[in-house]
């Protein structure tokens, strides 16, 4: 064989692993963007803004329930976009259904303040539970990661897979504390117009990276524990 072929078969040999390492981070791209397409991307924090603001910018210039039907038709309407375009069910009624709960929040107590009530306490209520799961030493994406996978593996006996979950579920953690911490001195201070502000800056550009950090999470473990 002659040196020619020799450098011919070396590369047709090396092609195959070549193009498998090039193609292997693909999924982790494909499954990241899948990821923050589930959250709504930037349209879907758009969406979910625009019936806050109208709801707080209303609420200072007309009466409370004027105010809250304001929102509601707004979501309404942007429910019916989101279908028309495509969009999956849930995905869409989503925010419908999260306005037309605060709303309903807000006209019981004659509050504006308490539009945002039940998401500053699912903030603290979901703080709680991750702060426990870590203090019992079963971080709770770990737990989540073990269930997706049929409760096979003995995750927990694996220190960098153990650890990577604290960092998951203590990313979560602190954002959810932030988020009450924030919202709810605010709420207090009746600062209507800031909560508006601090329930969409809080609200997906946080939890997009935080989110981010759980699927890492998850890759580890299942690089190092999946066969």
């Amino acid at each position: 064989m002659t040196t020619t072929d020799q450098r011919t078969l070396t590369s047709a040999e090396a092609a195959p692993g070549a193009r498998a390492a090039a193609a292997e981070p693909a999924p982790a791209v494909s499954s990241q963007q899948k990821l923050l397409d589930q959250l709504g991307g930037t349209r879907g924090m758009v969406c979910t803004a625009i019936p806050v603001a109208a709801f707080v910018a209303a609420d200072a210039a007309v009466t409370l329930p004027i105010a809250i039907g304001v929102a509601l038709a707004l979501a309404a309407a942007i429910t019916v976009w989101r279908m028309v375009r495509g969009e999956r069910f849930a995905t869409a009624v989503g925010g419908l259904v999260g306005v037309a709960t605060a709303g309903g929040v807000s006209a019981w107590t004659g509050s504006a303040g308490d539009f945002f009530l039940i998401g500053i306490w699912a903030s603290f209520a979901g703080a709680l539970v991750l702060l426990g799961s870590l203090l019992a030493r079963r971080p709770l994406t770990g737990v989540l990661w073990n269930v997706s996978h049929g409760n096979t593996y003995a995750w927990r006996g694996d220190r960098p897979s153990l650890l990577a979950h604290d960092v998951a579920t203590g990313t979560l953690t602190v954002l959810l504390a932030a988020r009450f911490a924030v919202q709810q001195w605010l709420y207090l201070s009746d600062a209507t117009g800031w909560l508006a502000v601090a329930k969409i800056g809080m609200g997906t550009p946080l939890l997009a990276p935080a989110l981010l950090v759980v699927f890492w999470s998850f890759r580890r473990s299942t690089k190092r524990l999946v066969r």
